[in-house]
């Protein structure tokens, strides 16, 4: 067995944008005119390959990250499709941590977008190089070089034009190859497949040379050797601007632009060409390392040890847990064993899968840069790593946000139950972002997720994929809690009840942090007065205590607690007893330092016509927003806006009623704010009745 694409010509790729910009379309063309479909799959018809779940082509977006492989001019890319909305932030996580390059995909109207920032925020995260690609160049208002100035000045790329359109919106005909200085127009009638190249309009020739020579002076500024020959005004060969462009883009110092149309299939062929040029294979890459060990190196290599790490899980229902991998040194076989690292235990591949969205294609081996799917690898988790027994290793996991809303729910019927259980579980496996708790004081199952639209998708696929009957809650937020004052005290905690007693005594103080501080323990006991074994129970006390406030009964954040003196007993004293005069203690501190209850404020932006900017900006201030800014993009008026998210509930129905069904708007998690006195009053009432209801 032998891979049959050298390593060099590998290209691990992520298609990357705002919702709506265009990216599964674009997955589309390119799978079109990679040979790898036969047909168009269009988003707006249901039929496009990328979006296989019936979520998605019912709401014509991306909900979860699809992969599939292709092959272009001898290289093997392998493609990931990424959701642009902000609920399903998690896939573009997952995706961009296994990626070796992306595209970033704009609208040639929107430009840059929130969601394209949050998006590109995540790629610079994982220093992942990237190419762009103005996509909608056919549409009316459409701005190649304005969309490059914002590249630049709103995320801080250094962008570099490696085409220039010939006309715009109706009237876009293709893109002047500055590189080669060549036309290049797309056959309509094949597709955009059949294409001509010829001689630059003559009206555009100055221009096009300037664009060229900003290329070969971003080309020089990559390589020493190159810039003495730039500024010795020395012929620059085309070989060697390219292997330029290419040191600057791995390095993400440059970042290579493309432009075209891809539902008037204009402009992919030459972006298929600057994948391949420009974005970096497995060997152009860092090597992996030990999470806590940086001289444990992986290199890519079929003969290294075996190392792998698990990003994606997913429920096939005909085939059962899938297990997606980004093989990062080794070879992996099927029918063989490894060693699950993370969690300690062995697991033998069943299946290995070549992936192409929802059909698979069995293979025997997967090569170091490989991404493949795998059945039998038991309780494996998203972010395990999978290594050779004999020479183990840990790799970094992947970081997902905290969920922000929360809805109860419950089986319709007593034979729903332990359906509801299991294909909870299963869901739960698949998306580190939703979360399943069991509320004891209200006998509920509570699940969690990133939004109204992560929540609503969840359970149309509980009733749909895994037929379970439901009923839900009214969505809540998850606030949390947090003090405003430094307090420190002491708590005793002494029972007797015939034989050995429980004794405990600690001394605690609470230090309010800045938000987003999260929490820390610090130790400062002196003297041995509260024994070194018991400091893990006091630590463990006050989280326990912090799980449930007692303001309100929401999580506490943003706290540093320090245990600085106590006692014990020796005969009386034992883990339990400091654990629970640790929450004792830390409860009743916590409600003398000035508690507060903080809610999660959303970062909102409002498109709209401008005859409804007036309406849009009032329904933003009704809902306890702040209007911090207006601005005009594309033929309409922008607002935005920090709203609370409990206010924004609903929201969609009423931007579209006001304005006519011509208005939207997005939403991101900006930060924790304090809620104001009289409503946290009403809160804490609210949920104080509720609890007594239900109990």
């Amino acid at each position: 067995m032998s891979r049959s694409t050298p390593l060099d010509k590998v290209r691990n790729i992520g298609i990357m944008a705002h919702i709506d910009a265009g990216k599964t379309t674009c997955s589309e063309r390119i799978l079109f005119y990679t040979g790898k479909n036969y047909k168009l799959g269009e988003v707006h018809d249901g039929a496009a390959t990328m979006d296989f779940m019936v979520q998605e082509q019912e709401r014509g977006i991306t909900i979860a990250s699809a992969a599939t492989v292709v092959e272009w001019k001898g290289h093997q890319i392998s493609l990931i499709d990424t959701p642009g909305h902000v609920d399903f932030t998690a896939e573009v996580e997952r995706s961009l941590r296994v990626l070796d390059g992306a595209v970033a995909l704009f609208c040639a109207v929107g430009g840059v977008q929130p969601q394209t920032e949050q998006v590109w925020r995540q790629s610079e995260k994982y220093q992942v190089p990237k190419l762009c690609f103005v996509n909608k160049m056919d549409r009316v208002g459409a701005d190649f070089f304005s969309v490059v100035g914002e590249i630049a000045s709103e995320l801080g790329g250094n962008p570099v034009p490696m085409v220039y359109p010939v006309g715009g919106g109706e009237d876009f005909e293709g893109v002047v190859d500055l590189l080669q200085m060549k036309l290049c127009i797309f056959d309509e009638s094949s597709h955009g497949v059949n294409m001509t190249y010829g001689e630059i309009p003559a009206h555009l020739l100055e221009e096009c040379r300037k664009w060229r020579n900003n290329i070969i002076e971003k080309a020089a500024e990559q390589d020493e050797a190159l810039l003495e020959k730039f500024f010795a005004d020395e012929e620059i060969s085309l070989e060697e601007v390219m292997a330029a462009l290419r040191k600057g883009t791995i390095a993400r110092s440059i970042i290579p632009v493309f432009c075209g149309t891809a539902f008037k299939n204009k402009g992919i062929q030459p972006l298929l060409d600057g994948i391949c040029a420009y974005l970096p294979s497995p060997l152009d890459v860092a090597p992996v390392c030990a999470v806590n060990d940086p001289d444990n190196v992986r290199l890519p290599d079929d003969a290294a040890p075996v190392s792998a790490l698990a990003f994606k899980v997913t429920t096939d229902k005909h085939m059962g847990k899938l297990i997606y991998l980004r093989i990062h040194s080794g070879t992996l076989k099927a029918g063989s064993s490894y060693r699950n690292s993370s969690q300690g235990f062995d697991v033998r591949v069943g299946r290995l899968l070549r992936m192409h969205a929802n059909r698979q294609e069995s293979i025997e081996a997967a090569y170091a840069g490989d991404i493949v799917a795998v059945l039998g690898l038991g309780k494996t988790r998203t972010g395990d790593t999978l290594c050779d027994p004999a020479k183990p290793i840990v790799l970094e996991s992947i970081e997902f946000p905290a969920p922000v809303i929360s809805i109860s729910i419950r089986p319709a019927t007593r034979n729903d139950s332990e359906k509801l259980g299991n294909a909870l579980r299963s869901l739960a496996d698949e998306d580190p972002t939703f979360v399943v708790n069991y509320d004891p004081e209200t006998n509920e199952t509570v699940i969690s997720g990133m939004g109204e639209l992560h929540l609503e998708i969840i359970v149309d696929r509980l009733r749909r994929e895994f037929k379970v009957g439901c009923e839900v809650g009214r969505p809540e937020v998850a606030f949390r809690e947090t003090i405003t004052q430094e307090i420190d005290g002491e708590y005793r905690h002494v029972k007797q009840s015939g034989g050995r007693g429980q004794y405990a005594h600690v001394c605690l103080k609470l230090i309010p942090q800045p938000a987003g501080s999260g929490f820390t323990f610090i130790n400062d006991v002196r003297g041995g007065t509260i024994p070194t074994e018991y400091i893990p129970a006091v630590e463990k006390g006050v989280i326990k205590a912090m799980e449930s406030g007692p303001y309100a009964g929401y999580p506490i954040v943003d706290l540093q607690v320090v245990v600085y003196d106590g006692s014990a007993h020796e005969v009386d004293s034992s883990e339990f007893a400091f654990i629970e005069a640790a929450r004792v203690c830390f409860r009743q501190l916590f409600l003398k330092a000035v508690p507060q209850l903080l809610e999660p404020v959303m970062a909102v932006e409002v498109t709209v016509p401008e005859d409804f900017m007036g309406a849009a900006t009032s329904s933003l201030c009704q809902r306890r927003g702040r209007v911090e800014g207006m601005s005009d993009k594309g033929g309409a008026k922008i607002v935005d806006g920090m709203v609370p998210l409990g206010e924004m509930f609903g929201y969609s129905n009423t931007i579209r009623t006001l304005t006519q069904g011509r208005g939207a708007f997005v939403m991101t998690f900006e930060r924790y704010e304090a809620v104001p006195y009289e409503l946290t009053e009403q809160i804490i009432e609210k949920r104080r009745k509720e609890n007594k209801i239900r109990g």
